[in-house]
């Protein structure tokens, strides 16, 4: 018999046995975004299933008591390019006239609100969107792999978050910003996060939006911003979040809150006020959507 698992290294790593007897865990290679599928084959031995950081299918054998190197079996075709009608807009509505919202959640800093935000989701069956930076995902992937798992949309918010945005930065910089996070999320989750870009504090121009356009993205900003992440040392509660995500209803609005703690008093106000938020929308008549209508 012969196991293999995804190390924390995301290398495979293979272990051997027969008769209930394993002779310990040896690294066979490569880099992966899945875990191995192993399945059994005509001749004697396993085949084992992955998918690569270039998010293709891998595969490999293992044969008279030796493995095969990695074979590219398949490799997905690239996202389709945006609409043009999407392109050269930061987006600051879902282009909708009935009663919807999109709720979307950025990620840069911690997690501290995640277990409870996908809790209430989960609770209440409302999709959401989740804009990630490369090194929160990096920092957090077993969190950056559950938002996935759950079925939620994922888009791209830069690499480092840049302070003090991207205005200042240069066509190349910005280029590598937005590559190497979509880099980062692909091999901590499998998602790619084409074509949903969100600029970092929302600082954007002309140049900077073609640039972000020229990569294969949209640009979406929000409606509101619950501004949840300011915290109580910043005046803000759990009470005037929801107010001000409610006072702001309306056809397509788009609602900014974010997954991680202020860093003075460590306070989750959007998580906290999540749950009246939902409710509050849905007595006004609202339902919910992702971002797919800005996707393509």
């Amino acid at each position: 018999m012969v196991v293999g698992a995804r190390g924390t290294d995301n290398a495979l790593w293979a272990n051997t046995g027969s008769a209930g007897v394993f002779g310990g865990w040896r690294k066979v290679g490569g880099t992966l975004i899945d875990g191995p599928a192993a399945a059994g084959s005509p001749a004697p031995g396993v085949d084992v299933a992955v998918r690569g950081t270039d998010n293709a299918v891998w595969a490999m054998s293992w044969r008279a008591g030796r493995w095969s190197g990695f074979a590219r079996a398949w490799a997905p075709a690239a996202p389709a390019a945006p609409a043009g009608s999407l392109l050269g807009t930061d987006w600051t509505r879902v282009p909708a006239s009935s009663k919807v919202v999109a709720l979307t959640f950025d990620a840069g800093a911690n997690a501290a609100g995640l277990p409870s935000i996908e809790s209430t989701l989960r609770a209440k069956g409302v999709p959401a969107t989740f804009f990630l930076t490369g090194t929160w995902v990096r920092d957090f992937p077993a969190q950056a792999n559950l938002i996935i798992q759950d079925g939620y949309l994922v888009g791209n918010h830069s690499m480092t978050h840049p302070d003090p945005g991207f205005t200042k930065l240069t066509d190349a910089q910005v280029t590598a910003e937005v590559r190497g996070a979509q880099q980062a999320i692909l091999r901590s989750n499998g998602a790619d996060a084409r074509p949903l870009f969100r600029f970092p504090f929302g600082d954007v121009n002309s140049r900077v939006l073609g640039d972000v356009n020229s990569l294969g993205y949209v640009a979406v900003r929000w409606t509101v911003d619950s501004l949840g992440w300011q915290g109580t040392s910043g005046g803000q509660s759990v009470q005037s979040v929801i107010n001000r995500v409610l006072a702001a209803a309306q056809p397509g609005e788009i609602v900014l809150m974010h997954l991680g703690s202020n860093p003075k008093d460590g306070t989750t106000l959007d998580a906290a006020a999540l749950p009246a938020i939902i409710g509050g929308l849905q007595a006004r008549g609202y339902s919910f959507v992702t971002l797919q209508a800005l996707a393509g």
